[in-house]
């Protein structure tokens, strides 16, 4: 069957004017702002052979792989679905020398095999950084904060923390709420669903409290009280309050989808008027080229809700040259941050190329 036109597969899309330009602005924004904490950027390759990436991806993002055959080497790779991994390997093997902690970002795109529902898109831009080394209360302030000031300068309002608890369910069955090791999983996954009648069924009617606990940092507090995780709280208290008034800080304590990647705590980003989650991050660990595991915090960034909202996008100044026009006057004017369109014959028509001025003996000339 003959493939029409212009059509592309499901989950990709052209970027046209101007959200193309509004992309290339927003990640270079994002990675400004990260690299002037001191985060030095990397570039992973986009494919790596499949058994190297796979085995540094946890849970089912090693399901999101779009696999290859290599024609050169004739074994299998894949195209990455997220860039943490990569910067992981990197950290470990070609950085191990670095002193730690050692701060590295990035950016760029990522393939998934699959879409969501929620997003459906394929191709995604992701920018990000990872404090390798350490994964104490400090180094996830330190990264919350970078990145809230990198969803600031790409213009995003009303940021939205939300903290979680990855290993709250195993704290707690081997400390304050017993229950069997073969019903963590079922546990976890009906916390993950607010399932109380489930809970209940399960003889874990002992953390339905879990469940009410999700909401303002305050609230979820109290409703966590008694349970001896004082050092934990202690912790998302500081968190907030290192946070204050930059952006909404909640807690949701059983939250668990999405962070098998990360160990003691995680966190989910939000902002106003943008399609559902715009970022995640948290502690981790990443296994060394011996066996061993080397902590971190990281975070990364989806930019491409804030291309379809229109964040990034600017006016621009467009002038047309005429035919004859004087080179030195045309140089000026880009330097000046006008984009400048030459005409290239005398029936060129600078309003119909989007220009608003035109170039005159006097200088810039609104139409």
């Amino acid at each position: 069957m003959t493939i029409a036109p212009g059509l592309l597969p499901e989950g990709f899309r052209d970027r046209l004017p101007p959200q193309a330009e509004a992309a290339s602005r927003l990640l270079h924004r994002a990675i400004v702002a990260i690299g002037r904490h001191g985060y030095d950027r990397v570039t992973p390759p986009l494919a790596e052979f499949e058994e190297t990436l796979a085995g540094r991806l946890k849970s089912a993002r090693s399901q999101d792989l779009l696999r290859f055959v290599d024609p050169v080497s004739q074994r299998t790779m894949a195209l990455r679905p997220d860039i943490t991994a990569q910067v992981g390997r990197i950290a470990v093997t070609r950085m191990a020398h670095r002193a730690r902690p050692l701060r590295l970002c990035y950016g760029g795109p990522v393939l998934k095999l699959r879409a969501t529902q929620l997003r459906p898109e394929r191709e995604m831009i992701q920018a990000g950084a990872e404090l390798v080394g350490v994964s104490s209360t400090a180094a996830v302030i330190e990264v919350l904060l970078v990145a809230i000031e990198a969803l600031e300068v790409a213009d995003v309002t009303g940021i939205t923390v939300d903290l979680t608890l990855p290993d709250l369910v195993e704290t707690l069955a081997s400390g304050a709420l017993p229950i069997d090791p073969d019903k963590i999983d079922a546990v976890r996954s009906r916390l993950d669903a607010k399932d109380a009648g489930a809970l209940a069924a399960l003889g874990a009617a002992a953390y339905l409290p879990l469940i009410e606990a999700a909401g303002p940092v305050a609230l979820a507090r109290a409703k966590l009280a008694g349970l001896g995780l004082e050092s934990r709280l202690d912790a998302v208290d500081a968190i907030a309050a290192a946070i204050g008034d930059r952006a909404t800080v909640t807690l949701d304590p059983t939250e668990r989808h999405g962070f098998e990647y990360q160990s003691w705590i995680g966190f989910s980003l939000f902002g106003a008027g943008l399609a559902g989650e715009i970022g995640r991050g948290g502690a981790y660990s990443i296994v060394d080229a011996n066996g061993g595991e080397e902590q971190a915090v990281g975070f990364s960034l989806y930019l491409d809700p804030l291309v379809d909202a229109g964040l990034g996008q600017e006016p621009r100044r467009r002038i047309f040259l005429p035919i004859g026009y004087d080179t030195a006057a045309a140089i000026a004017l880009r330097a000046e941050g006008w984009t400048t369109i030459a005409g290239l014959a005398e029936g060129d028509d600078g309003r119909a190329l989007g220009c608003s001025h035109l170039l005159g003996n006097y200088g810039p000339t609104p139409y």
